[in-house]
C-alpha cells in the first residue's frame, strides 16, 4: 500500500493558509503547517505545527526536516502562503522604505519560497518515479502590474522575483514531473481580486494543480467556480 501523500503549507494564516491545509487533508494527505504564530506539536485537525519565521531563509532546511522526521517522508506538495509588506514612512515615497524592511519583506516574498523550493526538489528525488509533486505559490497580478500607488512596492518587488524563478523552474523541471505554479485568483474580467480573495477558491484549484490535472501552466491564473482561466 503506498504512504499517504503529504503536504507542507508555509505560511497558514486563518484565511487561505487553513483553508488550503484542511483541504488537503481531507484528500487523504499528511499535513503540516508552518507559521510565525504556531504553537508547536499538533494542532485540533491533527496537523503537525511547526513554529517559523519565514524572514530567515536559513531557517528552512529545518521546517522540511521536522516534516520528514514526522511523517518518514518528505513533502510531496508544498504551498507557499506568506507575504510581506512594509508601506514607505515618507507620503509618496517608495524609496524611503528603510533597507532592513525591504531585505526582510524580500525574504519573506522571494528568499525563503526559493529555499523551501530547493529543499522541495530535494525531497522529490528520494521519491518513487511517477510521484505528483508541486510547488504551489500565492501569487497576485503583481508581476505583471505596477501599481501607481507606492505602498505596494516591496510586496510587488517580491512577487516579480518570484514569479520569474518559479517559471523558469517549471520550464526546467516539469519534464520530471516536477511542477512549479505562480497561483493568481482574478476577478472574471481579470482584474486583480486585490484582499478580496476567496479561499474555498484557492483551496479547490491547490488540490487540482497538486493533481497535475489539466493543461495549466506556471502562470495559473483562476477564477473562483470556474478554475484555470487564461488572460492575456
Amino acid at each position: 500500500m503506498a504512504a499517504a501523500p503529504v503536504a507542507l503549507i508555509l505560511g497558514s494564516g486563518p484565511r487561505v493558509g487553513a483553508v488550503v491545509a484542511q483541504k488537503f487533508a481531507s484528500s487523504g494527505y499528511k499535513v503540516a503547517v508552518a507559521s510565525r504564530k504556531a504553537a508547536g506539536g499538533k494542532t485540533a485537525e491533527g496537523f503537525l505545527s511547526i513554529k517559523a519565521d519565514l524572514s530567515q531563509p536559513e531557517t528552512i532546511p529545518a521546517l522540511f526536516d521536522a516534516v520528514k522526521a514526522e511523517f518518514k517522508s518528505p513533502p510531496t506538495v508544498v504551498v507557499y502562503n506568506a507575504a510581506a509588506l512594509t508601506p514607505p514612512p515618507g507620503e509618496g515615497a517608495p524609496l524611503s522604505i528603510p533597507t532592513e524592511s525591504f531585505t526582510s519583506d524580500l525574504n519573506i516574498n522571494t528568499v525563503s519560497p526559493y529555499v523551501a523550493a530547493q529543499q522541495a526538489i530535494a525531497g522529490w528525488e528520494t521519491l518513487p518515479k511517477g510521484t505528483k509533486t508541486a510547488f504551489i505559490y500565492t501569487g497576485n497580478k503583481l508581476n505583471l502590474v505596477v501599481m501607481p500607488g507606492p505602498v505596494l512596492t516591496n510586496l510587488g518587488v517580491g512577487k516579480a522575483a518570484s514569479a520569474y524563478w518559479i517559471g523558469v523552474a517549471d520550464a526546467a523541471y516539469s519534464a520530471r514531473g516536477y511542477r512549479f505554479f505562480y497561483a493568481d485568483e482574478r476577478a472574471e474580467n481579470g482584474n486583480s481580486k486585490g484582499s478580496n480573495i476567496d479561499a474555498p477558491a484557492h483551496a479547490d484549484f491547490y488540490a487540482q494543480l497538486a493533481n497535475h490535472e489539466g493543461d495549466i501552466p506556471w502562470l495559473a491564473t483562476f477564477v473562483a467556480g470556474k478554475g484555470y482561466v487564461k488572460f492575456d
